[in-house]
């Protein structure tokens, strides 16, 4: 009679601890790419047929650090990451706010700053609406499914985390942010507001699947000096 065969459980996935000082800069640099992305998304974008915003640039760069911070701290730090970011981003729309009420000059420079004022940072908080529920949702996702997958691979694939959680993030998170944030930008039609949907998540998408190398090789030099990671 043969005994049952039996398999060695996977080894639990590694994460390190947040008293070091790589934690704080992620987040530093985090909240202050959301508060800039924020404030571009409130103009709209034509590069010939592409309809985008001018945030375009930088809001893929947040969602790269929230995969550098679920990869080597896990799913609740991400998760508190990203609460943080955002909890700063609504501090700043209330600080805009602060400074379009205030009472400014009634001569003509005065006039035309206030003016620019309200047209630069005034949609701000519908933005910040827009982001904050997208991203909220996206990143979520995006580091969930980071960490579930890892959980299962171990050090393994780390390129396959990193893409396979950046499409399901980014998707949800643009497709919730473009249906907020369109109308502030001057979208109405449906046919504008598609190219909108589908070019910010194709970019956004392709800009993470071209710096995975550069975000792998940021988590493993992150790994290396972390003396918590896997302890």
């Amino acid at each position: 009679m043969t005994s049952a065969q039996t398999f060695p459980a996977a080894a639990p996935p590694k994460f390190a601890s947040i008293g070091s000082s790589y934690f704080g800069i992620l987040l530093a640099v985090m909240a202050v790419v959301l508060i800039l992305s924020n404030i571009g998304a409130s103009k709209g974008v034509a590069i010939g047929p592409v309809i985008t915003d001018g945030g375009f640039f930088l809001f893929p760069l947040a969602y790269i650090l929230g995969d550098v911070i679920s990869e080597v701290y896990g799913f609740k730090v991400a998760r508190k990451a990203i609460i943080t970011a955002f909890a700063l981003s609504v501090f700043a729309s209330l600080c805009y706010w602060i400074i379009i009420a205030l009472p400014g000059f009634d001569d003509d420079f005065g006039v035309a700053k206030q003016t620019a004022l309200e047209g630069a940072l005034g949609p701000v908080p519908l933005i910040v609406l827009a982001s904050l529920l997208a991203f909220l949702a996206g990143q979520t996702i995006n580091a969930w499914i980071l960490v579930k997958m890892k959980a299962r691979t171990g050090e393994k694939s780390l390129w396959a985390r990193i893409m396979g959680s950046s499409v399901a993030g980014e998707f949800v998170d643009t497709l919730i942010f473009c249906s907020i944030a369109a109308s502030v930008i001057g979208i109405t039609d449906v046919g504008t507001f598609v190219n909108y949907v589908v070019v910010g998540f194709l970019y956004k998408t392709l800009v993470e699947f071209l710096f995975v190398p550069v975000t792998a090789a940021s988590i493993g030099w992150i790994k290396r000096r972390e003396p918590s990671y896997g302890a």
